[in-house]
């Protein structure tokens, strides 16, 4: 077999191989087959003008689809972050004291913005802070804030 196909192998049916994996592509849409295609047309024009024998064309047109995945996931994946239930809090977010906090105890804080998809925060606090006082967080450990008087 391998003889058979380093013998009638031809530049033109790697440019055909690439256009046929092109239009499988446009009815997937998984953008996988544009590398693979692409690769064999760029194959097949090397073979035009540089006739390779069927190792190397085999072995070059794994490089290039290689290659084309490592750009691909490199450079065209979706960097989207999605933040469904989730906020873009920091450590400037600030909350009131709904419960009193004493010393290295536990209290109830509620944040003006949704921190981690809630407002409403167990905290503790180096220091007793009373109801309604403003505050702000200092640290996020785990399912507990710590938080400070502003």
């Amino acid at each position: 077999m391998l003889a058979f196909l380093s013998s009638n192998l031809l530049w033109w049916h790697w440019i055909v191989l690439g256009i046929v994996l092109l239009t499988m592509e446009i009815f997937t849409g998984t953008f996988i087959l544009l590398g693979l295609g692409l690769s064999g047309i760029i194959v097949g024009i090397i073979d035009v003008f540089h006739p390779l024998s069927l190792n190397m064309e085999l072995t070059l047109w794994i490089i290039l689809s290689l290659f084309s995945f490592v750009l691909w996931f490199k450079y065209m994946k979706d960097n989207s972050n999605e933040h469904s239930g989730q906020s873009n809090y920091s450590l400037e977010t600030l909350g009131v004291v709904e419960q009193n906090i004493i010393a290295n105890r536990r209290g109830k804080v509620r944040f003006d913005m949704p921190v981690l998809g809630t407002t409403l925060w167990t905290a503790t606090s180096k220091e007793t802070l009373e109801s309604n006082t403003r505050v702000r967080i200092i640290e996020i450990n785990g399912q507990l804030i710590e938080v400070a008087k502003i």
